[in-house]
């Protein structure tokens, strides 16, 4: 009888339409699944789930680093994360400035009756996440 050990890691891959956003080997991930936030270990039940927008934190020994994501799947498996975002964003690469103008500017276009009201609320939302994120990672030494 063969003896199935459970791995010790995890290989995350985050990729958007335009490049590999992250690929590494990681001890733990949290993703934003539609249903509310999951976690993944290694040895994790597969599982394919669509994401929402939100924050994918993920650790490698003790240090955490934090994304914004919007919109996607992921597919976790015993030894492996896949995700496939529509956007996928480093906190170290979020232009804080252009968020806080975004959020400015969603916060605006909410007070017009004549909005597209869901529309303006994803876009508060995304710039929220990303200045949540930036935070974060500003408080997360090196």
């Amino acid at each position: 009888m063969a003896q199935f050990t459970l791995p010790t890691k995890i290989t995350l891959n985050i990729v958007t339409p335009e490049r590999n956003v992250v690929c590494e080997v990681i001890d733990e991930v949290v993703l934003p699944g539609t249903l509310g936030y999951l976690g993944a270990l290694p040895g994790h039940t597969p599982l394919l789930t669509s994401l929402k927008i939100g924050e994918i934190k993920y650790r490698v020994g003790s240090q955490w680093r934090y994304l914004c994501v919007s919109w996607g799947f992921v597919e976790i498996l015993p030894d492996r994360v896949t995700v496939l975002a529509d956007v996928a964003e480093p906190a170290e690469e979020i232009d804080v400035e252009r968020a806080r103008e975004a959020k400015a500017s969603a916060e605006k276009r909410l007070k017009n009756p004549d909005a597209e009201f869901l529309q303006e609320q994803i876009a508060l939302e995304q710039a929220l996440i990303r200045l949540q994120v930036a935070a974060k990672a500003a408080r997360t030494p090196s």
